[in-house]
């Protein structure tokens, strides 16, 4: 297993996730060709045993609404899973031109970075509404992750004369870095601060 490399070109067995929440949810056993094809649907947690890299082309292929609006799309969001693997690997490739490191190390730190440990709920008391701050699952913290950062790309190519690849990095990049250029970190900045605000 561990002569295998992701794209057939980038080793994972040195990466470690530091996030002790996030160490049972982020897969790092590689894969040549990440698609495993709906192998684990039927499972609880099947997206867990799902490689983290596989998981990102996913949701590369539906990022799904902004703001209940779904016209930011593009030729990109077909579910076709071949024209989006080219796109993570190419974005992939752009990490490592700029930062001279393994990409997948870059994202799994981005993914770590952005992460939001709080989020808000509304209950409902004698007719009105109220926000209330809850701890964000494991799970969902990555699945939050990844829908912000697949939709800030689409949302930066859109309209604009950049690749989506090169918006995908960008997006990587940003959150790695903790900018707040990145749609991730400013989302969840963002959410942590109603969060404490609801308290």
């Amino acid at each position: 297993m561990s002569n295998i490399k992701a794209f057939n070109r980038w080793d994972c067995s040195a990466i470690r996730v530091e996030d002790p929440g996030l160490q049972k949810y982020i897969n790092l056993s590689p894969m040549i060709v990440p698609k495993t094809g709906a192998r684990y649907a039927g499972n609880r947690f099947h997206k867990s045993k799902t490689f983290i890299v596989e998981r990102l082309i996913n949701r590369m292929m539906i990022p799904g609404h902004k703001s209940k609006k779904h016209k930011i799309s593009s030729g990109l969001c077909t579910g076709k899973a071949t024209t989006t693997y080219g796109l993570v690997e190419k974005a992939f490739e752009i990490i490592e031109k700029k930062l001279n490191k393994n990409p997948i190390e870059v994202f799994v730190k981005a993914l770590e970075n952005a992460a939001p440990r709080e989020e808000i709920v509304a209950i409902e008391y004698g007719g009105a509404r109220y926000p209330k701050a809850v701890e964000c699952a494991p799970q969902r913290r990555i699945d939050v992750v990844l829908k912000m950062m697949t939709q800030g790309a689409y949302q930066k190519t859109f309209s604009s004369k950049k690749k989506a690849e090169q918006c995908l990095a960008d997006e990587i990049m940003a959150a790695y870095q903790l900018s707040q250029n990145s749609n991730a970190i400013s989302k969840k900045l963002e959410l942590e601060r109603q969060a404490d605000a609801s308290k």
